[in-house]
């Protein structure tokens, strides 16, 4: 019986990255169908809920994504609400890799020390990498503070991290270096999951700062989200801060997302979210 992989995906083309990690984590085969939104996704679920049975239907699984997060979460949520009771297969979402990404760099940080207690700076955190991250670091135990262009747009975020994952976080404004260096001053970690090529934060704003212990940055394009560390980092000890750069998290997220999908296929029941995702990238760390 062939693995086979539906990716549904919510952009006019679908990924090349999502297809290539399909197959490297098991699929046999893997189907991308492009523009799928909640209003077109029912005849694509019942064509895969309908045609195998018993054990076999483990052997069809879904995958949502694009690089929409919002349009992710909400086809995501059509395609459960659409399984009734034995007809479902097992479904994974990972809009523009915000859920493996994220839960790659905490779970880096959560090995490498405790974080319960700690202060986080979630910077650029409104975005979906961001509010994920400000997620698992919250639920970790630590105090989570994210910034974005506005104050505004910042408590917007909070709100809605609140709403979804049940974790209070502080947004505050970060649309400046003297505003962003301002809100890592009393910080012990710092997350940077800005946009590529954006520099959030100069060494000036960390290194000679004696709370700064830990650091993440998702960006791997030049110039970094965090000045002064590089993308290979992996736990590199700066002067007694650990530093993990976007190469070194990438590791582990394209394994994670390889053994999400392998675990796709070990029933029909499987849904792996943020916090499913995140608790897998733990073992793994």
């Amino acid at each position: 019986m062939k693995k086979l992989l539906f990716l549904f995906d919510t952009d006019a083309v679908p990924s090349v990255f999502d297809t290539v990690v399909g197959y490297d984590g098991g699929a046999d085969h893997v189907t991308g169908y492009a523009n799928v939104a909640p209003d077109n996704v029912g005849a694509l679920v019942d064509g895969a809920v309908f045609t195998r049975g018993g054990k076999d239907k483990q052997n069809t699984a879904i995958f949502v994504g694009g690089g929409n997060m919002g349009k992710g979460e909400a086809l995501f949520e059509k395609i459960k609400k659409h399984f009734f009771g034995p007809f479902r297969v097992s479904v994974m979402l990972d809009s523009n890799g915000s859920n493996t990404t994220a839960a790659a760099g905490v779970a880096l940080l959560a090995k490498a020390k405790s974080l319960k207690g700690q202060k986080a700076v979630v910077l650029a955190g409104t975005g979906p990498v961001g509010m994920r991250a400000a997620a698992f670091l919250a639920q970790e135990g630590a105090e989570v503070t994210i910034t974005s262009r506005t104050k505004d747009r910042a408590e917007e975020a909070a709100k809605a991290l609140e709403k979804r994952f049940g974790v209070k976080v502080k947004g505050v404004a970060g649309g400046t270096d003297e505003e962003r260096s301002t809100a890592v001053k009393d910080a012990n970690i710092v997350y940077a999951a800005g946009a590529i090529g954006v520099q959030l934060l100069p060494a000036s704003a960390w290194k000679d700062n004696p709370n700064i212990e830990l650091l993440a940055d998702v960006n791997a394009q030049p110039p970094l989200g965090i000045e002064g560390i590089e993308a290979t980092d992996k736990g590199k000890n700066y002067g007694g801060k650990l530093a993990f750069g976007a190469l070194g998290i990438g590791g582990l997220k394209l394994k994670l997302h390889r053994a999400c999908v392998g675990k796709l296929f070990e029933s029909s029941e499987g849904v792996f979210d943020a916090e499913e995702i995140y608790a897998l990238a733990k073992e793994m760390a």
